[in-house]
């Protein structure tokens, strides 16, 4: 059954059917219902091409990757976000465009998705110092939702993000709370907006007890499983090493883990580490009881709640900016405990 046969079926034209079943505002709840459960129960599924012509809009929704962020984008983490969104997607007949460009062509990418008309909307992944995207697709005038935010000067814009300082600034809190004094530091790259809020975090906390930062506690990098394991190797052969660690990702914990091991410690004994984004569906911390202490914000549902805000923009482009800040949830784990040292 194709548009035009469902759309006479209910007495209807096409590009209501497809605004009911796209989530537009201006059609009424009533008609929404009527085609939605009409579309149920025929197995109706609308045809993407179908309704883009019905209704003058792409049906889909772009997410541009550049190569120098793939270390922290195309991960588990990200899969998990696209998971999320993907959900929200598919219920309104959207598709995802998936741009992985080299490095510098995000300017190129953006222009040609806003010029070309191929996607309604774009989501920004992965916010930096000193970022000219969000100026730049504001130019466009294309709907968009950063997932994180950054300390730029613009006009308003939507997000979603984890409230990165304070999260850390509560981890290390509870590491100093457990007697630790020597807590290392396992980070992403500076650049990254998240990782800069979770190291002023950190150091607020250690500042506010009157504990010292120290750089050779502290690593900026790829967050993957290898620099995790390297970096905590690192620091646990100093002369006084730490006795905790910090870490912002569980990639970057299991490698912290290792290097734990293979040091002859063990986890959550000599050494303890509170781990970040520990709630992943393709990475799981332990079963009934988690194996890292964690601050965990699920991934997934930041990903279906940026989806829902930028498709009520795309269907209504008067409405205000949305911007969220979520609170992580501390969850106690096997991996910590009290200092010994």
């Amino acid at each position: 059954m194709n548009l035009r046969e469902f759309s006479e079926l209910l007495g209807l034209s096409p590009t209501t059917v497809s605004r009911a079943l796209g989530g537009y505002p201006e059609v009424k709840e009533e008609t929404r219902r009527k085609v939605t459960e009409a579309a149920r129960q025929h197995g109706y599924k609308p045809n993407r091409r179908a309704a883009s012509l019905a209704t003058g809009r792409a049906m889909a929704i772009g997410h541009v990757i550049p190569t120098s962020l793939n270390h922290e984008m195309v991960n588990p983490v990200f899969a998990d976000f696209l998971a999320g969104a993907g959900e929200v997607y598919s219920k309104a007949n959207y598709d995802i465009i998936l741009s992985v460009v080299s490095d510098g062509d995000e300017v190129r990418a953006y222009r040609q998705m806003a010029s070309t008309g191929s996607v309604d909307g774009i989501i920004v992944h992965g916010p930096r110092t000193n970022d000219a995207r969000i100026a730049l697709i504001q130019d466009t005038g294309l709907p968009f939702v950063v997932h994180g935010r950054a300390p730029v000067e613009a006009a308003p814009y939507s997000f979603v993000d984890v409230d990165n300082l304070r999260a850390f600034r509560r981890a290390t809190d509870l590491l100093l709370d457990l007697g630790h004094q020597r807590i290392g530091l396992l980070n992403g790259h500076l650049i990254m907006d998240f990782a800069r809020r979770r190291r002023d975090g950190y150091c607020a906390a250690l500042e506010a007890r009157g504990t010292t930062v120290r750089s050779e506690f502290q690593f900026a990098g790829e967050m993957s499983e290898r620099n995790g394991y390297a970096a905590a190797r690192q620091m646990l052969r100093l002369p006084s090493p730490p006795t905790a660690f910090l870490v912002s990702s569980l990639i970057m914990a299991i490698g912290a883990r290792r290097a734990i091991h293979e040091a002859d410690l063990t986890l959550g004994r000599d050494v303890s580490v509170v781990t970040h984004d520990d709630m992943l569906g393709y990475l799981s911390n332990g079963d009934d009881v988690p194996i890292f202490t964690a601050t965990r914000s699920s991934v997934r549902a930041a990903g279906r709640r940026c989806a829902e805000i930028l498709l009520e923009q795309v269907a209504d482009r008067t409405l205000p900016p949305v911007q969220e800040i979520w609170e992580s949830e501390l969850i106690m784990g096997a991996s910590t405990g009290p200092a010994l040292s």
